[in-house]
């Protein structure tokens, strides 16, 4: 039984095929077309999905989308109305697309993959649910989805149990915590869909200033964590923009300019907000408890991609234990939309021994999408005239170790492509921790990003209570926890009372790379058993250094996905100043490679030399 799983049309459009209940593939579009958040009909990801099972369209049994558009589209043309003619505007710009292709989704599926068979649609929190139960190593569990919009829903709360997820309460748009935080992602100069990860690694440079402001003005937050927003502030169902004047009046002036400098305004607003959704999460968190009495917790939705308010709920919260979908956006909706049909409509038994097998759970670390041999990679490289030097399978990690203990940055391309927003060690670039230069080097001259942007550790499962304080899996980078006290390095006096982003230089612990100004790191646990060759380089790096931790960031520069094919990967090598590159048992050192002559388009868009 083949079930193939997509999401489409609003952001992050992706494919997931899943066979006899079994995540066997799973990709976002913007990978293939290198269009970041690509939102248009996942066509290339679909195409892999069936490439790798070695599979036709034909041969699939049902096709499931993610969410139900005609319920999208009433909503749409409800809020529409209800605004007229305020939103005439807006109108006019979505309907050809609502009415070209968003409607039309039987269609479009024939047309671009050949597929007649049947087409079942789920609702947009069906899906975020089941993606977060699913795939989870719990028999049982309560179930929290939180994002901007879906159909109506903009946060669910239920349970799942077996093969089935039962949803039991609903909060409704135009009240949405995540269409909130968007709307100081626009406010602060970020853009929505893309920069909200950005405000929550701004904020602890800044002070809580407005947090009573927002609760007081702009969102009512009641006990159970159910909230209503003041929409006299809000343009979002309207107008083209999140915010409007009266929002603007209430904290002191316009949204700032794109790429234009941050001031403490900005810093203290990310601050204040994130309050407010760390406020809401738990307050949600302690209902859903209390409702459905459960031990274990589910999170999926766009917000369940704030990873300092999870580490809170797993801190301090009434669960014993958390799982986070890795694809927890509008992409993991595919996968959980084909997982629900599996389940509930073909009404497979689901145990968790079957679901997880030899990993910690069903997504099989989440790395499900394509991968290239040896040959392949080869390949490619004599056809790019590149230098290489072959090593063996042994021998790479302790190489790469000592390239890392070099405080050299490494490009690490192995094994299959992550699905989700997070590098894994698949698509990864890697720094050594123990660097007081490293974030800097890699936020100027390898991403090309703001230099506030804080990087991740990687570490071994069995050493992660010996660095950070916490003691549990997080292998999908969703989990915020703080250093522990003894690697810490203590404040003087003169540096407790800097401000904002002067913060930025001040080592705060023996991983300063790693360790954000609030002394907290967004940690990514690695086991043996999802990634073999990833933990044995951590331990190599631990064997010669001590340390069993590295900088973990994402494989890409910014306003670009991350890599996925060789070619994605040693362009990017070639555009920064990445010193080695290893594709599969290739090392590539920067120093040996001929000239690269960079597209113009490229170098005027990251002002390039």
């Amino acid at each position: 039984m083949r079930i193939l799983g997509l999401s489409a049309y609003y952001h992050d459009s992706a494919a997931c095929l899943v066979e006899e209940g079994c995540i066997v593939a799973a990709a976002q579009e913007e990978r293939f077309s290198r269009k970041k958040h690509d939102h248009r009909f996942p066509a290339h990801a679909l195409e892999f999905c069936l490439r790798h099972a070695g599979i036709r369209a034909s041969d699939v049994d049902l096709v499931v989308f993610y969410d139900k558009p005609l319920q999208k589209f009433e909503r749409l043309l409800e809020t529409y109305l209800d605004y007229a003619p305020a939103g005439l505007r807006s109108f006019l710009q979505a309907m050809p697309l609502w009415l070209r292709e968003k409607l039309w989704m039987r269609e479009e599926i024939a047309k671009q993959c050949g597929y007649h068979g049947k087409v079942l649609f789920t609702e947009h929190h069906e899906s975020h649910a089941a993606s977060a139960f699913f795939p989870s190593p719990f028999e049982s569990a309560a179930i929290l989805t939180i994002d901007g919009v879906g159909e109506w829903a903009t946060s669910s709360f239920g349970y799942g149990r077996g093969n089935e997820v039962h949803l039991l309460a609903e909060t409704h748009f135009p009240h949405s915590l995540g269409l909130l935080y968007s709307a100081f992602t626009y406010y602060t100069g970020f853009k929505v869909n893309s920069g909200e990860y950005k405000v929550m690694g701004l904020a602890p440079y800044g002070q809580p200033r407005y947090t009573q402001k927002i609760l007081n003005e702009l969102v009512d937050v009641r006990e159970d964590g159910s909230l209503r927003l003041n929409m006299r502030y809000f343009n979002y169902c309207q107008g083209l923009t999140m915010t409007n004047e009266a929002f603007d009046r209430l904290f002191g002036g316009p949204p700032r300019e794109a790429e234009s400098k941050l001031t403490q305004r900005e810093m203290d607003l990310a601050r204040s907000l994130q309050d407010v959704t760390e406020l809401v999460m738990m307050r949600m968190a302690g209902h859903v408890h209390k409702v459905t009495g459960e031990r274990n917790l589910c999170l999926a939705g766009g917000v369940a991609l704030n990873c300092v308010g999870n580490g809170r709920i797993l801190r301090e919260g009434p669960f014993e234990r958390l799982w986070i979908q890795p694809a927890a956006g509008d992409a993991g909706g595919a996968l959980g939309a084909a997982l629900s049909v599996w389940y509930q409509y073909c009404n497979n038994p689901r145990s968790v021994s079957a679901v997880c097998g030899e990993h910690s759970d069903g997504m099989s670390g989440s790395y499900l999408g394509p991968e290239f041999s040896n040959q392949e990679i080869l390949e490619f490289l004599d056809g790019a005239g590149a230098r290489y030097q072959e090593l063996s399978p042994r021998g790479l990690p302790d190489r790469v170790a000592a390239l890392l203990a070099d405080e050299k940055v490494v490009g690490w391309f192995q094994g299959r492509m992550e699905f989700g927003p997070r590098a894994l060690g698949a698509r990864s670039i890697l720094g050594d921790p123990r660097s007081t230069r490293m974030q800097s080097v890699m936020n100027l001259k390898i991403k090309f990003r703001e230099s506030f942007r804080p990087f991740a550790p990687s570490v071994i499962r069995e050493r992660v209570s010996d660095w950070f304080e916490m003691d549990c899996d997080s292998p999908y980078m969703l989990l915020v926890a703080p250093v522990r006290e003894d690697r810490r390095i203590p404040m003087t006096e003169e540096q407790q009372n800097l401000f904002g982003i002067d913060k930025l230089n001040v080592p705060r612990s023996t991983i300063p790379a790693v360790t954000h100004v609030d002394y907290s790191a967004r940690v990514q646990t690695v086991r043996r058993e999802e990634s073999p060759l990833y933990y044995d380089l951590l331990r190599a790096f631990e064997r010669l250094t001590g340390c069993p931790v590295v900088v973990n960031t994402s494989f890409n520069v910014r306003g670009e996905p991350i890599v996925c094919a060789p070619e994605h990967a040693y362009t990017c090598f070639m555009r920064t100043e990445m010193d080695y590159l290893v594709m599969g048992d290739f090392l590539l050192d920067k120093r040996e490679q001929g000239e690269f002559v960079e597209s113009k388009a490229w170098q005027e868009e990251f002002q390039l030399d």
